[in-house]
């Protein structure tokens, strides 16, 4: 875990790697509940029995649930001690080089690409972000994050 003291903290970090996060479990239910929420439940994701025979060898996680499990992983790696507020401004580059089975760990490194001050008193963080599942090889998911903090 990286703790800095304030946004403004971060223009001297740029280049710098800024860690690891803990392993998260992507269970079977995890992948039926995003299924749910989002109405997504394509067979590769929630039928087990058919997922065994599909090109994966069973289920997978879908993309977007990969996608967001970036932020929770990502608030274990970075603290920011004095700030008001954090805003998610978006991504850039996101690709899925490999599939997620269901029933994986998955962790997140990050390190600092950029970091620049913006309108109203904000440093924009720019994060190249990796996520690998246990046991492959290959990441799973690899995005840069664009992040915005400010502090009054």
């Amino acid at each position: 875990m990286t703790t800095i003291a304030h946004p403004k903290d971060l223009l001297t970090m740029i280049g710098e790697d800024l860690g690891t996060s803990a392993w998260c479990d992507v269970s079977q239910d995890r992948i039926n509940l995003f299924a749910d929420a989002t109405d997504d439940h394509q067979w590769i994701h929630v039928d087990v029995e058919r997922a065994t025979d599909g090109p994966f060898g069973g289920p997978i996680a879908h993309g977007y649930l990969t996608l967001s499990l970036l932020i929770p992983l990502w608030t274990e790696i970075l603290v920011i001690e004095e700030i008001d507020m954090a805003v998610n401004y978006g991504l850039n580059k996101v690709r899925f080089p490999a599939p997620v089975p269901a029933g994986s760990r998955v962790r997140l490194s990050t390190s600092l690409a950029d970091a620049e001050e913006v309108a109203g008193g904000g440093i924009q963080a720019t994060i190249d972000a990796v996520m690998r599942a246990e046991g492959i090889d290959k990441p799973i998911c690899i995005a840069q994050m664009v992040h915005r903090y400010y502090k009054a």
